[in-house]
């Protein structure tokens, strides 16, 4: 057994936040309220050892506890998102009346109270790239589509808390009940697009560009991109991730980037077009699926996996299709078994070509990539009738 007295001095971020994801999905599944931040905090701070820090995070299913609102307690709610006015159950956070739990994060629980959703920051031992101030700071700069931030405030047990208008469906949760018709695909994306145009120009590289951070007001828009709270300023952020020494623990399962797998910390808001072009390819889809595999964030070989799927389905990069590679941490040349290149045509085989062009300038490896300024959707019908 380790004893070493400065274990955590070699503990990286990486471990510790996927340490975090893992014990907020291990009190997800058993009902329990998201205790996962400061049940790793406390195992850090009081571990004599990296042995006792990782079965310290082993238990800590065990020693969770509910929260504010246990699951048999949670309001009925309809397939469409919204919560049966008939249930008078619900608690009190500032002066918002009947909050009824939603969902949770790593970081935040997220409340429903009328037409207002409440993210409520639970776990206040900020790990970067969290930081519920800065997710305020960036918030109160965008413009629509992105979600627009109400007010902040401190609620009864000092807890900080972010309003937003209350949106009953996520793309996520809509491709989960079968394809999307070309209408509602064009729609969300002229959303997303113009929601990255306007971060992008203020320098804000978002970094968790997925179905679920895509809000959607009905099954057929308008969308709100939101999930900030990983985002990257140029100043806000400037302190703690220069930006060529910015953090690689971003992003979330099959949308994550290349660059960014690969050790490059001086990437840019090309880390979101890749994610934009995923999450377009997997909307095209019949059925709707992802591009590329990707295991849980606390599973062991995560990352090298979703490095073997994306090879696998583009082909292995070589130095002539991605030459600033050459100067990454780890350069994907020579290292894994070569995989020939795959056109589009095969990979998507599926989805028509107007879409497909698409996403294959948006989902390439070098800094040929689209920008959002250059996206340019298909106007006429190119996807066939769910």
């Amino acid at each position: 057994m380790s004893s070493t007295s400065d274990w955590r001095s070699s503990l990286t971020a990486s471990e510790r936040y996927e340490n975090i994801q893992r014990l907020a999905q291990e009190a997800a599944s058993a009902g329990l309220s998201q205790t996962a931040f400061a049940t790793e905090n406390e195992a850090y701070k009081s571990a004599a050892s990296r042995d006792e820090y990782d079965a310290s995070c082993r238990l800590s299913v065990a020693r969770a506890s509910p929260g504010l609102l246990a699951p048999d307690t949670a309001p009925d709610v309809s397939s469409d998102g919204q919560v049966d006015s008939s249930d008078e159950t619900g608690i009190r956070i500032g002066q918002y009346q009947g909050c009824h739990y939603i969902d949770s994060g790593v970081t935040a629980e997220v409340y429903r109270s009328g037409d207002r959703a409440l993210k409520v920051i639970v776990e206040t031992t900020n790990i970067e790239p969290h930081s519920p101030a800065r997710e305020a700071k960036i918030l109160e700069m965008l413009e629509r589509p992105c979600i627009p931030l109400l007010e902040t405030f401190w609620d009864q047990e000092q807890r900080f808390v972010l309003v937003f208008p209350y949106m009953p469906l996520t793309l996520g949760g809509l491709l989960e009940q079968g394809p999307l018709s070309e209408a509602q695909v064009r729609r969300v994306f002229i959303d997303l697009f113009t929601a990255l145009r306007h971060i992008h120009g203020l320098g804000i590289i978002h970094r968790d560009i997925k179905p679920s951070a895509l809000l959607l007001c009905s099954p057929d828009g308008p969308a709100y991109l939101s999930d900030f709270g990983t985002s990257w300023h140029p100043s806000l952020s400037a302190d703690t991730e220069p930006a060529d020494e910015k953090i690689l623990d971003i992003g979330t399962g099959p949308y994550r980037a290349p660059e960014v797998l690969f050790g490059n910390q001086s990437y840019g808001p090309a880390v979101d077009m890749w994610g934009a072009g995923t999450m377009l390819a997997e909307c095209c889809r019949r059925p709707p699926k992802p591009l590329f595999e990707s295991r849980a964030a606390h599973e062991d070989g995560n990352q090298l996996g979703l490095i073997l799927s994306i090879f696998k389905t583009m082909g292995s990069p070589t130095r002539e299709s991605w030459p600033e590679a050459v100067k990454f941490r780890t350069p994907p040349f020579d290292m894994y078994r070569v995989f020939e290149e795959r056109p589009w045509d095969v990979v998507l085989f599926d989805v028509p070509p107007k879409w497909r062009d698409l996403v294959a300038a948006l989902v390439r490896y070098d800094s040929g990539r689209a920008t959002a300024e250059q996206v340019s959707l298909p106007q006429k019908r190119g996807l066939r009738r769910s």
